[in-house]
């Protein structure tokens, strides 16, 4: 290829990545409906694209390495004291039997739908075990279901990505030995051993780095994020070059030491971190959806229908109510776990990686891999996320929209404001860091957040489960406007905060945050004031003409959804709203 079809094929692959995900997002379905099409129709469409031409032989590396930060990241999310009680059982059984079942039926009737040898059918069968926190997570968002049946499918995605990773570079390194010298199963285990001792050691002197650099130089969240990028990618590669593909286990091991590991300093939910995870996840779909010609689908097309079919129709469906037997689940979340399982990821690249490293070794049936496993990932996604929202419906299991928010302070009005808000019918959950108001909070009969707030909001992999609005209004200015930065993207929705007293108070109040409740005329002290001089919140119907001396404060909808009074927007009610008034103080009628 000439430099310039070089600069084109990069500069479309990185431009397919990113405007595939952004579309996603506005569309609010799973990116890879978007990225597996775009990337197969552009390495149709053009040679420029193709990895194996633009990269050459070297992909395979590159795609080791990129898994190992994507696995990384993934372990990061793992804070394993959080997964306690019956949804650990479930979780448990969920994979243990999902792992078992979904391994052995594939590599059972792949020997005779792809024609290829068990031992390649076993490599295949290992590949389609993981589902993934990138495929799963989007398609909840959007579904909804209730926190329960949420919690035990995340996690479930979410550990099951490593366990694939593992396992693939377990079974990789027995198909290989198998395939150069036949010798006995003892010495198969050995080989086995090997590889998991290898990529333990690699976690742990990845660990320790981590630890040298996060805990005792205590590098700021620039360099944090550099270092744990560096030590991830450099410790992976290490371990490659002693044993193929163990990088993989020891990248999970060091993301998995980093999160549950008492001690660490762990920087802030890096943007910069979190970008680089998604763009990578970008472009190895593209990539590898490029690489995927439409002469390698066709022979395997009618088959790879029948075996989605299978692992939809049958094995998921007996993994699930086999799991949740006597788990306290009512039917319809039994069933909705029981139709839920798309692959993603890191189905995509270990295939592309471990596929690519049995057809140099001459393994018969090898190439079918990546065909096969590409038309699973977008069969499971598209069916899925065509029939998942109105499954959850006919199972009742969806949760409502827009009726839980998070109120942050513990001041007298504020408090009176929660109670208020959930007197109008609202899930109000409420937080506050002094003892004190916490207290104020508890004896008010609300529910009260626990924790440290911006602990939980900046935690790699942490989201304030079913919060869909936070009303920041502490007494603290500036750390009104820097949660409203922080937790942007840990709720679902928008993230509001009271506004700071005029004239510049504050070091970063005045300059940053959220959208500000109330106007510019009810700031933080005004409210406080008025408050305490005998102003009070009252419910009005949203059809009655505005009281003398009353200001708007919310809109209630029919629906239960809450719409705040900003500086950028007035909330006209409609017939069935309420609204939300805070009245004149007696001083001022």
């Amino acid at each position: 290829m000439t430099d310039d079809e070089i600069l084109l094929g990069i500069a479309l692959t990185f431009a397919l990545a990113a405007g595939s995900q952004i579309l996603a997002s506005k569309l609010r379905v799973p990116a890879l409906i978007i990225l597996l099409p775009a990337g197969f129709a552009a390495g149709t469409l053009t040679d420029v694209i193709h990895p194996d031409k633009l990269i050459g032989p070297d992909f395979s590396a590159l795609v080791s390495m990129a898994v190992a930060v994507i696995l990384y990241d993934a372990g990061l999310g793992l804070n394993l004291g959080k997964l306690t009680g019956r949804t650990r059982w479930i979780v448990g059984r969920l994979l243990l039997f999902g792992v078992l079942l979904t391994f052995f039926v594939t590599a059972a009737v792949a020997p005779a739908m792809f024609d290829m040898p068990l031992r390649v059918a076993a490599m295949l069968g290992v590949i389609l075990v993981v589902s993934g926190p990138t495929v799963v997570g989007p398609l909840l968002d959007f579904v909804r279901p209730n926190d329960k049946v949420r919690r035990i499918l995340i996690w479930e995605g979410t550990l099951t990505d490593p366990i694939g990773g593992i396992l693939g570079a377990l079974v990789f390194h027995a198909v290989a030995t198998t395939h150069r010298v036949d010798i006995g199963r003892g010495y198969q285990l050995g080989q086995f051993a090997l590889s998991l001792v290898v990529g333990l050691v690699g976690g742990a002197v990845a660990t320790a780095v981590l630890w040298l650099t996060l805990r005792t130089l205590r590098l700021g969240e620039t360099l944090g994020t550099l270092a744990q990028l560096a030590t991830v990618i450099t410790v992976s590669a290490m371990c490659d070059i002693v044993r193929d593909d163990t990088g993989l286990i020891a990248a999970i091991v060091a993301g998995l030491a980093v999160t549950n590991i008492r001690g660490f300093d762990i920087p802030a939910r890096r943007p910069f971190f979190e970008t680089l995870a998604q763009l990578i996840i970008g472009l190895l779909f593209v990539s590898i959806s490029s690489s995927v010609a439409p002469s390698s689908v066709r022979p395997v097309l009618l088959p790879a229908l029948g075996l989605i079919a299978l692992l939809v129709l049958v094995v998921r469906p007996v993994i699930a109510f086999a799991s949740t037997t006597r788990s306290g689940l009512t039917l319809g979340e039994r069933a909705f776990i029981g139709w839920m399982a798309p692959r993603g990821i890191v189905a995509a690249a270990t295939a592309s990686a471990f596929a690519a490293g049995l057809v140099e070794q001459g393994e018969p049936g090898a190439s079918r891999i990546l065909p096969v496993t590409f038309l699973v990932i977008v069969g499971t996604v598209v069916l899925y996320a065509l029939t998942a929202a109105p499954v959850a419906r006919r199972l009742g299991i969806v949760e409502p929209r827009g009726h839980r928010i998070l109120l942050v302070g513990g001041e007298p009005w504020v408090v009176d404001l929660g109670r208020t808000l959930q007197s109008a019918g609202l899930d109000v959950l409420m937080w506050a860091g002094a003892d004190a108001e916490r207290e104020r909070i508890d004896a008010a009969g609300i529910e009260l957040a626990t924790g440290d707030l911006l602990a939980t909001a900046t935690n790699p992999g942490a989201r304030l489960e079913g919060v869909t609005a936070v009303f920041l209004a502490t007494d603290d200015d500036d750390f009104n406007a820097l949660a409203a930065v922080v937790m942007q993207d840990s709720v679902e929705g928008p993230v509001y905060r009271v506004g700071p007293p005029h004239g510049g108070h504050g070091v970063v109040a005045p300059y940053t945050g959220g959208d500000i409740l109330f106007g510019t005329a009810l700031v933080r002290h005004v409210l406080a004031a008025r408050y305490e001089l005998g102003a009070r919140f009252v419910i009005r119907s949203g059809s009655a003409p505005l009281p003398e001396g009353h200001d708007t404060l919310f809109v209630v909808r029919a629906d239960r959804r809450l719409e705040p009074v900003t500086d950028k927007q007035q909330v006209i009610p409609g017939e069935g709203d309420q609204v939300v008034l805070l009245g004149s103080a007696p001083s001022e009628g």
